[in-house]
């Protein structure tokens, strides 16, 4: 298994982000995790990639603990959070060579060159991250979180306020990249799990309320909204 997510708990204060949460998914899945704004997301995937410790219960990425083997667990890991932290006043093929360099990658120039066609940023490599729109920000995010090849990509709310063009591209190129690799990525759209996703593990109130196949999934728009309105109503 690429991911391995067994009794996971957080507790901030008296507060359950996470309540018992256990769940796997193997190498080659795209899966989407999908809750309303609150319900646990952001913080499972700050346990995973190494970011939070849970208050109790553990993960494995493929086959690493984050107990014991952090540092090697995240060579392993693709990152893109919901904030999408960039260094604004540096050029974008400049940061991609810095990010390169952060994971001591050897050829760095052919990396670069690898992540800026597969995230379509040709045009934009010699501009400054902070002129760019929101969507080639975006795909910066995404070329620096894939740049070291990571065999699982975890991304956090990664079409966040995309015009829908930008949306078709970006659900594009993450499905591309799950090809070969392990994708995991949240949203609160069950329209985007359908475009994007494998399966889908629903959360609520830091409880797993389903872990389904997409092929199982109502296929009209209305039926999905349903589901989800029902789901996460309990």
């Amino acid at each position: 298994m690429s991911i391995v997510v067994k009794n996971v708990t957080k507790i901030y204060g008296k507060q359950y982000a996470l309540n018992n949460v256990s769940f796997e998914i193997k190498k080659g899945e795209v899966v989407g995790f999908l809750g309303p704004n609150g319900a646990g997301k952001s913080t499972m995937m700050k346990i995973i990639t190494c970011f939070l410790p849970p208050t109790s219960g553990d993960v494995s990425v493929c086959g690493l603990d984050i107990w014991n083997d952090s540092l090697e667990l995240r060579k392993k890991v693709g990152y893109l959070s919901e904030a999408n932290p960039l260094y604004y006043d540096m050029y974008v093929r400049e940061f991609l060579e810095f990010i390169a360099g952060v994971h001591h990658l050897k050829n760095v120039g052919a990396e670069v060159d690898r992540v800026i066609k597969m995230t379509g940023l040709e045009l934009e490599q010699h501009k400054k991250i902070g002129a760019l729109s929101r969507g080639y920000k975006q795909r910066v995010g995404i070329a620096q979180a894939i740049i070291h090849n990571p065999e699982v990509l975890i991304l956090d709310e990664p079409t966040t306020g995309l015009d829908p063009n930008q949306l078709v591209e970006i659900r594009n190129l993450i499905k591309q990249y799950g090809k070969n690799k392990t994708v995991l990525l949240s949203t609160h759209i069950m329209q985007e799990v359908e475009a994007v996703c494998d399966r889908v593990i629903i959360i609520n109130h830091g409880n797993i309320v389903a872990d389904t196949t997409i092929d199982k999934l109502p296929r009209d728009s209305a039926s999905l909204e349903n589901l989800f309105h029902e789901l996460t109503q309990k």
